[in-house]
């Protein structure tokens, strides 16, 4: 069975990606013995993301522990809990976990955001593209957006049930090169290493095969809710959205520095960047729901790489709401390519034609210079990468 990638494929080396997504779980963060925040190895994890921020990577941290948290502080039972005091001991926990990262994250001078997301946040487009929108101010100002399930008002029938798959698409909604997730084993083995002596760490996977599944193993403790099976599918989340996905082991002090010195770990390869991923999303995956007509002038810039500003549009057909797919069309009704929308159509249609600085004064209050942002269209006939 061939579970790795073949020779030829290199291993990617850590300082090469930009933007990054680290995923850290309840059993890492969390004394299972004392029910507190393992404050040390904590210090030593912020000290990394110092590293990585400082060479001018964005880093996001998807967290874990506010349940665990919260349970302690209520004086919840170990143990599967029902659903009101899950929400609960989460609605206790979240503050303190925000604390806790803040001031972490604080004593080495970086600024921590706090996002707490539901299922429908990355699955719904119009509330995707509003999550997308704060995650990028945040890595603009240079701030470390902290993100974790929103467990108060989760419940188990829409959830994402685990923060494995949670990073994945956070790493595919903010078009992250990278995603990482700290666990408590090195990375993927043939076999489950705590049955099989004999069992190998497999340090690269050039595709998510069945044969690959089926190594996946389940939750080890009710700290967490993932488990081997659940990363696997992060990796397919993170590979198809262009991200490549590394498993390390995060129980040792300086995790992520570690594998950056060659420390042991698994990595899962994706053949696209995530700008192409989601150029191809745009251009063939989802259904048009209008189309705005160009003039010549605006025909040239976007072909030239620029976004779609209003000025340069002349109608506006249908009835779209923001985030939905349209076609660009030129003055002779071909299609230019296509893109998301970044207003809806009552809105597109009063300022077509009109220049950006008037924008604000025609819809009131601030608004988005572009029509349709150049990382959110398609461009008909060009290769995906472009």
């Amino acid at each position: 069975m061939t579970s790795s990638a073949p020779p030829e494929a290199a291993t990617p080396r850590l300082e090469n990606f930009r933007r990054i997504v680290l995923k850290v779980g309840s059993s890492l963060l969390v004394d299972r013995a004392r029910g507190c925040v393992r404050a040390d190895w904590l210090a030593s994890l912020a000290q990394d993301i110092a590293g990585l921020h400082a060479r001018g990577a964005d880093v996001m941290v998807v967290s874990s522990g506010s349940v665990a948290l919260g349970r302690t502080v209520l004086g919840l039972p170990d143990g599967p809990l029902k659903l009101e005091d899950s929400q609960a001991a989460a609605a206790v926990g979240q503050i303190a976990l925000a604390r806790i990262w803040a001031e972490t994250l604080a004593a080495l001078s970086l600024t921590a955001g706090q996002i707490l997301v539901t299922f429908g946040d990355t699955e719904q487009r119009r509330r995707y593209l509003n999550a997308r929108a704060t995650i990028a101010r945040l890595l603009d100002l240079r701030a470390v957006p902290v993100i974790n399930e929103n467990d108060t008002v989760a419940t188990s029938e829409l959830r994402y049930g685990d923060n494995d798959r949670l990073a994945a698409r956070v790493a595919t909604m903010a078009s992250a090169d990278l995603l990482i997730l700290l666990s408590d084993v090195p990375g993927l083995y043939d076999a489950p290493p705590a049955e099989n002596p004999r069992a190998n760490l497999i340090p690269v996977v050039a595709r998510v095969t069945a044969d690959i599944e089926a190594m996946a193993g389940a939750a080890a403790s009710h700290f967490s809710r993932g488990g081997m099976r659940t990363k696997i599918e992060a990796g397919k989340i993170a590979t198809t959205g262009g991200a490549h996905m590394l498993i390390a082991d995060g129980r040792v002090p300086h995790p992520v520095a570690r594998v950056a010195q060659g420390g042991p770990c698994t990595w899962f390869l994706t053949g696209s960047s995530p700008l192409t991923a989601r150029k191809k999303w745009i251009a063939g995956s989802l259904e048009p729901r209008g189309a705005l007509r160009l003039d010549a002038g605006a025909e040239r810039a976007i072909l030239a790489g620029a976004s779609l500003l209003p000025a340069g549009v002349t109608r506006v057909e249908g009835d779209f709401a923001r985030g939905d797919c349209v076609i660009m069309r030129n003055e002779r009704g071909g299609e230019i390519g296509r893109g998301l929308a970044a207003f809806d159509a009552g809105d597109a249609a009063a300022i077509a034609g009109r220049n950006s600085h008037e924008v604000e004064a025609i819809l009131g209050g601030p608004q988005r210079t572009a029509l349709i942002h150049r990382d959110d269209m398609a461009l008909a006939g060009a290769p995906a990468s472009a």
